[in-house]
């Protein structure tokens, strides 16, 4: 069954019919309005846990790093229960579920002041902190159903299925750079215009939504089965290895466990500790009689070794990405920076201090539409290629620019400070200074810029390097790589505040900005943004230059799941 129906209008005197499938719209529409509830919590949260939790301000952002990490974690942990056993609509509607609980038990915390410390008046010694009771209800997991709607477009018999496919991705990520504007400007607007009760509880509201949405079409869905996992294979192989480490590397190919008509007969000299994995030393223990590894957790195949090998030797630029999100997710301060200045676009127009996120947004929109469009046409005449410039290099400025925006943001913030110390707000940190909120713009648009380079040149890097099959993978290590950064981030935020407020001092971190240096907060990710960039150029010198081919092709993964051949004995 493949559910569809067409709409057609006529065009400069052509007809033209254009097919939606009802799934591809289910799909998008559950994801939109996930997103939406979920984006529209995050910026104003830190003004939540300040004001109605008495947090100080290091000890939210460190919650709100371990928030971003926990999710990210999980959306990894989904995939792996949704590949492997659950299935990816099952661990999509649990997630939606969970999702939706922890909307509405923050949403009840907003109702019942018995679920949150007493109030209190602001920089009160006498406020009481949030109990770790009521702390749990800051940990709402985040479902992803990208992977479950390209499922239900992917027919191998139709001619027009990798068409299919590439049309939902953009459908995909058009879906959420609408979704997020949609939440950092509406959804935003309603908390602070209406309060929490009902700005927690319309993202409650679109989470249920989502989960209805997601549902109804549930008779419909095209249900994959589960499968061998790769993450699997990452631990076979390395305990393959150690289980046979006291064997000697042998001369001949045949020695080690080839899968059947797979391109490689020996693995390569690179980490070739893990070429143990595949040693062979009895065929009659070691293969069954279907010629698969009797016990894949002593004996791999050549292709699942180089397959991990592909994956180990990206990690090292991958990790350089680490410090771009790491920047952009100190958010919290900015928002608190800008909630403290002049937000006056207009006399009567004030943006809320959550929404100017959105700027990032928007550039990273923008600069992906002009750099496909319109720079890569014209790059493509004078380099040769194909995409314009090479990813290595688009990485490489990203993290500049990320530099950048972090030079900016210590400039801006130290104005800032003085301004309001000028003004006589030193031990006014709720007031506002006469400095316009629109100096951070700047700054918020740079840090979008560094991350669409750095990330879309880090996904086309993983897919020159990889084949078709592997490119899950590419976004398993972006998102790896969030969730690090978030744990970085919150390590750094507690040894900071920790260390500058240390002997009485006051910390660079303090709740009351005007008296804190955020500043040199600001110049600290500046010297560790250029020691990144210093590791990023060597690992690009590590790695070496690149041939546009994937280091391990389709052929080699899919032969996997062929028969293998026997193989001789270990001589």
């Amino acid at each position: 069954m493949n559910p569809q129906f067409e709409l057609e209008f006529e065009e400069n005197g052509y007809k033209i019919k254009v097919r939606f499938h009802c799934l591809f719209v289910f799909s998008l529409l559950n994801e939109s309005f996930e997103k939406v509830a979920s984006y529209g919590l995050l910026p104003n949260m830190i003004f939540y846990m300040l004001n109605d939790y008495h947090m100080e301000v290091a000890n939210a952002t460190t919650i709100l790093f371990l928030w971003s990490a926990l999710s990210s974690g999980l959306a990894l942990v989904g995939a792996f229960l949704s590949d492997s056993y659950l299935g990816r609509f099952r661990v999509i509607a649990l997630g939606s579920f969970s999702s939706l609980l922890g909307m509405t038990l923050l949403w009840l915390t907003a109702m019942n002041p018995q679920l949150k410390p007493p109030p209190c008046s602001p920089l009160s010694s006498s406020c009481h902190s949030a109990t770790l009771a009521q702390l749990i209800f800051f940990f709402p997991p985040w479902p992803c159903s990208m992977a479950f709607g390209a499922d239900q477009l992917d027919n191998k018999k139709n001619s027009n299925n990798e068409r299919l496919q590439q049309s939902f991705i953009n459908w995909y990520y058009a879906s959420i750079g609408v979704s997020a504007i949609l939440a950092l400007t509406v959804i935003i607007y309603i908390q602070d215009q209406y309060g929490w009760r009902v700005g927690f509880g319309v993202p409650a509201i679109l989470m249920l939504l989502s989960l209805v949405m997601f549902l109804l079409g549930s008779s419909l869905y095209i249900k994959v089965n589960t499968e061998k996992s790769f993450f699997t294979g990452f631990f076979q192989v390395p305990v393959a290895a150690f289980r046979n480490r006291n064997l000697a590397l042998p001369d001949l190919d045949s020695a080690y466990n080839r899968s059947h008509n797979s391109f490689l007969t020996a693995p390569t000299m690179k980490l070739r500790y893990l070429n143990k994995a595949c040693i062979i030393r009895d065929p009659q223990q070691d293969l069954n009689p279907h010629g698969y590894a009797s016990n894949p957790w002593k004996l791999c195949t050549i292709d699942q070794v180089e397959f991990l090998k592909a994956v180990l030797r990206v990690i090292p630029i991958c990790s350089s990405g680490i410090m771009i999100l790491l920047s952009m997710f100190q958010q919290s301060f900015s928002i608190i920076q800008a909630n403290s200045m002049d937000r006056h676009l207009f006399p009567s127009i004030q943006i809320p201090a959550g929404s100017f996120t959105v700027f990032t947004i928007i550039t990273m929109t923008v600069y992906v539409v002009i750099y496909d469009r319109v720079l890569t046409p014209i790059l493509v005449k004078y380099t040769g290629n194909p995409r314009g410039v090479s990813t290595k290099l688009r990485m490489g400025l990203g993290l500049l620019l990320s530099i950048v925006g972090t030079v900016l943001c210590a400039i801006v913030e130290s104005i800032r400070r003085r301004t309001a110390i000028n003004e006589g707000l030193a031990d006014k940190p709720d007031a506002v200074t006469s400095m316009s909120a629109m100096w951070l713009i700047p700054q918020y648009s740079l840090f979008g810029l560094a991350e669409a380079m750095n990330a879309v040149g880090q996904i086309e890097f993983y897919y020159s390097q990889f084949p078709k099959s592997m490119y899950s993978m590419g976004m398993a290590l972006h998102t790896l790589s969030t969730a690090l950064s978030s744990l970085v981030g919150a390590a750094l935020v507690r040894i900071v505040d920790g260390v500058t407020g240390k002997g009485g001092n006051v910390s660079w971190l303090s709740s009351n900005i005007n008296k804190g240096h955020l500043d040199y907060y600001y110049w600290l990710l500046t010297v560790m943004g250029v020691v990144n960039l210093g590791y990023y150029f060597h690992c690009c010198w590590a790695y070496g230059p690149m041939d546009g081919e994937p280091m391990v092709r389709d052929e080699m993964v899919e032969s996997e799941e062929r028969p293998q051949s026997r193989a001789t004995p270990l001589a």
